[in-house]
């Protein structure tokens, strides 16, 4: 058993005057002895809850005198052993006595500002009335582990020095052999944390580097070479932490930084500094630039190294990919936006429905109604004008469901292109014949295909839907008398569709909005319509991989062309 020294004598002897009964001990004699003992005196309850303490305790943990009375003693402690340290006190209460506190461990202290530093601890009991009391004496021993430290290192050059022969530094190296074998001990637990600080270093998924306190690397390792695609021989002592960001999120978040801490931050490691140094969580979603000039998400929190005065040495930083919480994050914003104009589109629907609807159905309801009334063979002529008319409302009643009918496809993302050979000639031709009963008076459609084939790989349904709403939009916006032209075009691989008109032409500043969906250019807000044809067809043109341009003029008329690939 090693000799005890004098400090441990003398908490020995305190130890045993304190446990004298109250009575015995002359108040100034008791206070000069708690006050004034230049090692650091607590005294609890058996809840732990701190008693009395000496100014030299304050003094050592930095708090103001009376300031720790009634807490619990556990704010001496630091929080990792906090809760450890509540079981270890009721232990000791179920069977107290004197003796050294931590065998076998390092003990610190936790200062009122964070810091921490070692300690000795020595503990004692005793009872007042049946109350028990325990009593514990802290010493601080930052000297001593410096001390011990550099025994160590002193050590090693000694032993180097052996190996050459040098026999004056075999005998100090004896010498130095007794206490040598005092911090074997603490080397063994030493190399336990070592180690089990080497394991998460080289083994952590997370990106893990050290500073010096201007932001160049000293320490990198696998992960973040694994992640970032550097050696740690690349970055070690040659790169700072900020090579892996960009430029532009740094000067945005030195503005933010500024304008938080109503001081200028430079956009560099600056931020860094800033951040660690606030009194909150620092914590922040950055990008990484891998070496390969990619990039992606990751939860940085950059932390301040202190040296023994306290002073900042260095930083950590520990970086988490975040990848893909990044990316379920941008689905789901996705999904809330496209739900959230589904549900602007059904709102549109049932305001629209309740315009447009009213017009056509009460044509039809007008038109049924004077029918009835014309009875007479000669009346004939009356009869087919109001039968043309109801016909022409449930056609208009009809392309206004099946738009919107289409839109909410689109936008649910529910349509395939079905995709077929078929001669696009001949569709043209059914198209423009079933139209004939929307045209104006003498209005007319004039059809040409140009290319000796007229077969195409399209969808269908989907080129049939574009050229009737261009045709149906060309026949509403022209005048009686006028020609509408619809040319298709087969060359090089492809189909170009054209519809020209010569009605009243778009205004120059609507025609980039065009295809936006419930949109109506300003010169034709008189005339009956949904805003959704040219959306739809727009859609559809580019599920078809097309190409569609606009070409107008005020008072001229209006030329639309597609031009699809057109390969199997």
């Amino acid at each position: 058993m090693p000799k005890k020294n004098k400090i441990y004598t003398s908490l020995e002897k305190i130890s045993l005057y304190l446990s004298m009964p109250f009575t015995t001990l002359n108040d100034d004699s008791f206070h000069a002895l708690f006050n004034y003992a230049s090692i650091g005196i607590v005294i609890t309850n058996a809840a732990g809850e701190i008693q009395m303490a000496n100014k030299y305790i304050d003094q050592q943990f930095g708090y103001n005198e009376g300031e720790l009375i009634g807490r619990k003693v556990e704010i001496l402690i630091p929080s990792r052993y906090s809760s450890r340290h509540v079981k270890h006190r009721e232990n000791f209460n179920s069977n107290p006595h004197s003796r050294p506190m931590g065998l076998g461990m390092e003990l610190s202290g936790l200062k009122k500002d964070g810091s921490e530093f070692p300690v000795e601890v020595s503990l004692g009991h005793y009872k007042i009335e049946g109350d028990s009391y325990s009593l514990a004496f802290i010493n601080d021993i930052t000297q001593r582990k410096e001390t011990e430290h550099a025994i160590i290192q002193l050590n090693t050059h000694l032993e180097e020095k052996v190996k050459e022969g040098s026999q004056s530094l075999a005998i100090t190296v004896e010498q130095l052999g007794n206490q040598i074998k005092v911090t074997e001990r603490k080397d063994a637990e030493l190399e336990r944390v070592n180690t089990f600080l080497n394991n998460i270093w080289n083994h952590a998924g997370a990106i893990i580097f050290v500073t010096d306190k201007d932001g160049l690397l000293e320490f990198f390792n696998p992960a973040a070479e694994k992640w970032l695609g550097f050696t740690s021989g690349e970055v070690i002592g040659k790169m700072h932490v900020t090579n892996f960001h960009m430029p532009e999120e740094l000067k945005q978040r030195a503005h933010e930084l500024s304008r938080i801490t109503e001081k200028e931050v430079a956009p560099g490691f600056e931020i860094f500094t800033t951040v660690s140094a606030l009194d909150s969580d620092n914590n922040q979603e950055w990008h990484y630039v891998r070496k390969d000039g990619s990039d992606f998400f990751v939860s940085l929190n950059i932390t301040q190294l202190k040296d023994t005065q306290g002073g900042v040495s260095g930083y950590l930083g520990i970086a988490i990919d975040i990848s893909e919480k990044k990316k379920a994050e941008a689905e789901l914003r996705a999904a809330l936006e496209k739900e959230k104009e589904l549900n602007e589109l059904k709102s549109r629907f049932v305001s629209m429905a309740s315009h447009e609807f009213r017009t056509p159905l009460s044509a039809v309801l007008s038109s049924a109604y004077l029918l009835s009334r014309y009875a007479k063979t000669e009346e004939q002529p009356q009869r087919e004008k109001h039968i043309q008319r109801i016909v022409s409302s449930v056609t208009s009643l009809t392309e206004i469901l099946n738009d919107f009918l289409s839109v909410g496809k689109i936008e649910e993302g529910n349509i395939d292109v079905n995709y077929r050979e078929y001669d696009v000639k001949e569709q043209m031709k059914e198209i423009v014949q079933e139209l004939q009963h929307l045209l104006k008076r003498n209005q007319t459609i004039s059809y040409r295909h140009i290319g000796k084939s007229s077969l195409v790989y399209l969808d269908v349904s989907m080129m049939k839907h574009i050229v009737i709403n261009l045709l149906s939009n060309a026949i509403k916006f022209s005048s009686e008398q006028s020609v509408i032209e619809l040319v298709t075009e087969k060359k090089a691989g492809k189909l170009i569709l054209s519809v020209r008109d010569h009605g009243l032409g778009i205004p120059e500043e609507d025609i980039d909005k065009l295809f936006r969906r419930f949109f109506r250019s300003s010169n034709v807000t008189n005339i009956q319509g949904t805003g959704l044809g040219l959306h739809i067809v727009s859609k559809y043109a580019e599920l078809m991989n097309g190409k569609i341009e606009c070409e107008s003029k005020l008072g001229e008329g209006t030329k639309f062309t597609i031009t699809f690939p057109n390969r199997k």
